[in-house]
């Protein structure tokens, strides 16, 4: 589970009835695609061949330039989620975090989904004894790579949902 129970307005576009401009939507589906990409060679070792969680990537991007529907890039980040679906560890976050990333065109609170998979994919692809170093690594990775625009939403909304995004952004 990641999304809270009570949607946060600051999440929900203006003409939906929230504050979120649509410009500040695509910088969080942008910033999203990258911490997604950022592990999905996690993902591609052991499925070089499937190119969903890619796709789902690309598709969250071209959202962001008007090239494709925001359900043109849902439905690929749904096909993402189900590239994960029959693996384990490190891969199976890495699809799921790429899977995330799609569908923030659709529902902006999904940001912090994809952030988190990645920081758990890169803990799980860790040494034994380093899982925690790699989490912490990944998520200052992520955090650095906030816009300015977006960078209070995003580090407040890491603050109210850690407990539901499995402690993850701890760093």
């Amino acid at each position: 589970m990641i999304l809270p129970k009570i949607r946060d307005p600051r999440f929900v576009t203006i003409r939906r009835g929230g504050t979120l401009t649509d410009a500040d939507h695509r910088l969080l589906a942008l910033w999203a695609a990258s911490c997604a990409e950022h592990v999905l060679g996690l993902f591609e070792s052991v499925r070089p061949g499937d190119p969903r969680p890619r796709q789902a990537i690309a598709q969250a991007r071209a959202w962001t330039r008007g090239e494709v529907t925001m359900t043109q890039a849902r439905t690929a980040g749904g096909h993402a989620m189900g590239a994960a679906r029959d693996l384990r560890g490190a891969a199976r976050h890495a699809a799921y975090a790429a899977g995330q990333a799609g569908v923030v065109a659709h529902v902006a609170a999904h940001e912090l989904g994809a952030a988190a998979y990645a920081i758990k994919a890169a803990r799980a692809a860790a040494p034994p004894g380093q899982s925690d170093a790699a989490g912490r690594r990944e998520c200052r990775w992520q955090r650095d790579q906030l816009p300015a625009a977006i960078r209070d939403l995003v580090l407040d909304d890491q603050r109210l949902r850690n407990d539901i995004c499995w402690s993850v952004f701890d760093c």
